[in-house]
């Protein structure tokens, strides 16, 4: 987390490189917490709410897009999409469209995003087991902000 990338578009994107351009990319120092940092927008690709939702069911294998909007019950068609567009850039997601009519579209995870998802799912099992500690937090908080308003 020492430094950031230095060569990124008024976007804070990456700019196009050539491959021996892009092997810079391996010696250079990524630091989340700096605002131009590239890795800010991958980690919130990633961990933002239908990001890490379809990386944790892409786990379970490959997908037609229909499918995956019925398991991460609740997304929109077009969020899913838009999820899908940026973790298929970022390198996480592997769109394969077969030339049928009308087209096959499935969606898989590729090596960088097997990888991922197996670290949000390590997340997602601890706060699912930890949930009845956090039910019981906010009840405290609730009771405790009620208490606040009657004086």
């Amino acid at each position: 987390m020492a430094g950031t990338l230095r060569d990124v578009t008024d976007s804070g994107k990456p700019s196009v490189k050539t491959r021996a351009e892009r092997d810079e990319f391996d010696a250079v120092c990524f630091d989340v917490l700096a605002r131009a940092c590239p890795s800010r927008g991958t980690l919130e690709h990633v961990t933002g709410r239908w990001g890490i939702l379809a990386l944790a069911a892409l786990k379970e294998g490959t997908f037609r897009f229909n499918a995956l909007r019925r398991r991460v019950d609740g997304v929109s068609e077009k969020m899913l999409a838009q999820t899908l567009q940026a973790l298929e850039r970022d390198g996480f997601v592997r769109r394969d469209a077969q030339p049928t009519i009308p087209p096959r579209v499935e969606y898989t995870l590729t090596p960088l995003g097997e990888e991922t998802a197996e670290k949000l799912i390590d997340l997602i099992e601890f706060v699912e087991h930890r949930m009845p500690e956090v039910l019981r937090a906010q009840v405290r908080y609730d009771e405790a902000r009620a208490g606040d308003a009657g004086r």
